[in-house]
């Protein structure tokens, strides 16, 4: 069986660093120091920003600014180009690999239960799934990248937006899925380096059905999709198809015809990127989680603490994805929270650990990935955190 998951997982393990263009990540100690002036809100340039549907070519956008340093709200474009209807604040959206703060909290929740222990090895609680040579691989690995587990294998990407098309009904079954990246070797020893993978999380989905015997959607819904009223939030099973009012996802062909791409076999992103919401419910998520509502104190202070300094990405860069969240410094403001992406959907939830500032943007680039789409995240992220001018006032 073919897919076209491969190219999404390739550049998702970039994507805040394509989105937050020339963001750096820092030691989430760091992250206590004096906070840093934020600008005052500018409507005018917000709207232009989100206007500017060109770079990258998009249909819409949806933008919504929260926290005690000022609240805006704003969208742009058409959610069906066929019938010209303009996007609204309610319309749902593919939200991608902001899939995993949800199954991140779940897991950390049931830590919190004391019904799953974070350095208990995966292969103890899903024994059939993970090879013998894997046995150093715990849940806590899976949660924050550090694993190693091998990259996929006989998932060809695709060469051509018409092939992305041609595949978009392949179904896999969670354990089809597990199996494409369990051939060869660890890439590294668990633990000493960090390398962003959905198939940590697809992992973390699984092990919340072992553990609460039942499909990691129903408890999703029944921690916090029903306690925190997101109601437009939906974790989709195998029903490709998004119901109720949303944003219509594009892809543009090799002629520069769009094709709509909203129907979408999300089976190979369970648990790692394929729920659906609104930007007001991932707003409503992102408040109650840093407000403490969802987790105790100590197991909330690992979704804001990086790995060892001694722990580096691939590449050699500072590790810079926490257990659930990501870290980056816009303007010597940090950030925590996640992108995502799907064909057709860009997302970007993040916010100052105090809350000053939050902000979920999501838009809908219509071009294959090649890090241009992210112009839009940055545009945003520096507008949000860059410092106030000597005449203006700080907020």
């Amino acid at each position: 069986m073919t897919s076209t998951r491969m190219s999404r997982r390739a550049f998702a393990g970039a994507a805040l660093g394509a989105a937050l263009a020339g963001a750096v990540a820092l030691p989430a100690r760091r992250a206590a120091a004096s906070p840093v002036a934020l600008p005052p809100l500018d409507p005018t340039a917000l709207q232009a920003t989100i206007d500017d549907l060109e770079h990258p070519p998009s249909t819409a956008a949806q933008l919504r600014v929260g926290g005690t340093a000022g609240y805006w709200r704003g969208t742009s474009g058409v959610a069906d180009i066929g019938t010209q209807r303009p996007v609204t604040p309610q319309d749902k959206v593919r939200i991608g690999s902001i899939t995993k703060v949800f199954v991140a909290t779940v897991v950390l929740q049931l830590v919190a239960e004391g019904r799953v222990d974070l350095d208990a090895p995966v292969r103890r609680i899903l024994p059939d799934l993970l090879p013998a040579p894997f046995a150093a691989v715990t849940v806590a690995h899976l949660l924050n990248h550090t694993s190693g587990l091998p990259d996929h294998v006989g998932i060809p990407e695709p060469e051509t937006p018409e092939e992305v098309l041609r595949h978009r009904f392949d179904h896999w079954t969670p354990e089809e899925w597990v199996a494409t990246a369990t051939h060869g070797p660890l890439k590294f020893a668990p633990g000493t380096r960090q390398e962003y993978r959905g198939i940590n999380y697809a992992l973390a989905a699984l092990i919340v059905d072992k553990v609460t015997g039942r499909p990691y959607g129903e408890a999703i819904a029944a921690r916090l999709l029903r306690p925190l009223d997101l109601a437009r939030t939906v974790v989709p099973g195998n029903d490709p198809r998004i119901h109720g009012r949303h944003v219509h996802g594009y892809l543009a062909m090799s002629d520069g015809s769009l094709r709509d791409i909203t129907a979408y076999d999300q089976s190979s992103a369970r648990g790692e990127g394929d729920m659906i919401s609104t930007t007001g419910d991932l707003d409503r998520m992102l408040a109650a989680l840093f407000s403490g509502e969802l987790l105790p104190p100590e197991l909330l202070l690992m979704m804001f603490t990086l790995p060892p300094n001694d722990v580096r990405m691939l590449d050699g860069s500072p590790a810079r994805y926490s257990t659930g969240l990501q870290q980056a410094t816009v303007n010597g403001i940090t950030l925590w929270g996640k992108t995502g992406e799907t064909y057709g959907y860009k997302n970007a939830a993040f916010s100052t650990r105090d809350q000053r500032r939050r902000f979920v943007l999501a838009y809908h680039p219509t071009t294959a990935r090649n890090g241009a789409e992210s112009q839009m995240v940055a545009r945003v992220a520096d507008l949000l955190t860059r410092a106030p001018s000597a005449e203006g006032s700080a907020v």
